[in-house]
């Protein structure tokens, strides 16, 4: 799996849900597992469908101290009105973090890949990136979180970086 990067017009397209899941259970936990291999590859803690060109609304998450969990037609049903500020950063904006203000904790419902269905009550960095990623299946990316002056210094760090890229290429071809 290949993770795709800021530019791609998947990041900022609207998952849709996946239909029969209970159908196609072996299929999605194949996928799953395969998210897992992409995530540890990667050294990320969250990977989202979207991220990998799959536009249907599922992620997974696997933070230290905890289990690897997948999130399949989540919902976030409850966020807490208190906050926290916290440096972020995303497989597919690459060489990029940013504090970024998120609820404390939420409370979310979704499918895991046996096709059961869960309610999980979250905080600190567990709700973090569950809300990240659930963002992915939104369309919105970190960088959209973050104030317009920041936002402007992230995207301008991005062109740069993005221009250094390009000329190395250059060099190596």
């Amino acid at each position: 799996m290949n993770i795709i990067t800021l530019g791609n017009e998947l990041l900022r397209q609207k998952a849709a849900p996946i239909e029969n899941l209970k159908n196609d259970l072996s299929q999605w936990n194949k996928i799953v597992q395969e998210m897992y291999e992409a995530l540890k590859t990667g050294k990320g803690i969250g990977l989202a469908g979207p991220q990998i060109g799959l536009m249907q609304r599922i992620f997974v998450v696997h933070i230290d101290r905890d289990e690897p969990r997948a999130f399949i037609n989540p919902s976030i049903i409850e966020t807490s009105q208190e906050t926290a500020k916290y440096e972020e950063g995303c497989l597919s904006v690459p060489g990029i973090w940013a504090d970024v203000i998120r609820p404390k904790s939420i409370k979310v419902q979704a499918w895991n890949e046996k096709g059961r269905a869960f309610t999980l009550e979250a905080e600190g960095l567990l709700a973090r990136v569950i809300l990240h990623e659930y963002d992915h299946l939104e369309g919105v990316l970190f960088i959209d979180r973050l104030p317009e002056a920041k936002k402007k210094k992230v995207l301008e760090k991005i062109a740069r970086l993005s221009e250094k890229t390009a000329k190395i290429k250059r060099i190596e071809a």
